[in-house]
């Protein structure tokens, strides 16, 4: 078996290198989750490297989530798929540092979620219809506490979350899915949920009711139009709702 061809970037270590390697070996060949990476002595002689720069790239692969090590009989290095909730961890620390505003969330829902609401009309089963319809049921009681108000923000966006969950495209239900439990966390950890704000879930629970009747129906152009028009007024109260928070914390000589 000849070595594999390394890439050089300076940038990277040589165990980095070999790890970026050992992926693309894994994609060459066809590997699937559960199946067995060659052994050590058989990575020592393919990569042309040390063992110990073996072993740490391996240590790469696992902290990635790509690689599961498994001891005792019939164990080793085997192919493991990350989880969506690993994937959305990683994600999630990265967007904890880059502090993004309620705009921010919003370009990107506003532009993804008519597009998946139109590619279910007529495509859901009545089973996943009525499923939908409970999660609403859930975030249409009137909130007595801001505990109560944020347990019904949580459902609210849960409906746009099992909603994704039913695209058939991995890409964007995991970004949509991504984006309606980054919207929860940014609004509870700011406050942007309370006090009750009854337009707010007044407009937002007749967009999504209207949305279930245009799926059912088939029609998915009204199920975009509505989607679209539902994320510009959310938006748009979002905005406002955040911008009144902000001037609330500021410092009084800041404000303008």
């Amino acid at each position: 078996m000849p070595p594999a061809t390394i890439r050089s970037e300076t940038r990277l270590s040589r165990p980095q290198k070999v790890a970026e390697a050992i992926k693309q070996w894994v994609m060459d060949e066809g590997l699937q989750p559960g199946h067995r990476l060659p052994s050590e002595t058989e990575l020592i002689r393919r990569f042309a490297m040390a063992k110990g720069t073996i072993r740490e790239a391996i240590r790469l692969l696992e902290a990635q989530g790509l690689v599961k090590s498994r001891t005792g009989p019939g164990g080793g290095v085997f192919v493991h798929q990350v989880s969506e909730g690993r994937a959305a961890a990683l994600l999630g620390n990265y967007v904890y540092f880059a502090n993004p505003t309620i705009d921010d969330i919003y370009q990107l829902r506003s532009a993804l979620e008519p597009e998946l609401a139109e590619s279910l009309a007529g495509r859901l089963s009545p089973a996943q219809l009525a499923e939908l319809e409970g999660t609403l049921a859930e975030s249409a009681p009137p909130a007595a506490s801001a505990e109560g108000e944020a347990a019904r923000h949580a459902a609210s966006l849960r409906f746009h979350a099992e909603l994704a969950a039913l695209s058939e495209n991995p890409l964007l239900r995991f970004v949509i899915r991504f984006l309606a439990e980054l919207l929860s966390e940014v609004t509870v950890t700011r406050g942007l949920h309370s006090p009750t704000d009854p337009e707010l879930w007044t407009s937002g629970l007749a967009y999504q009711r209207r949305l279930i009747e245009a799926l059912r129906d088939g029609d998915g152009p009204r199920a975009r139009a509505l989607m679209a028009a539902h994320m510009a007024t959310a938006h748009g109260l979002m905005h406002t709702r955040e911008a009144a928070v902000t001037r609330r914390f500021l410092p009084e000589g800041n404000r303008r």
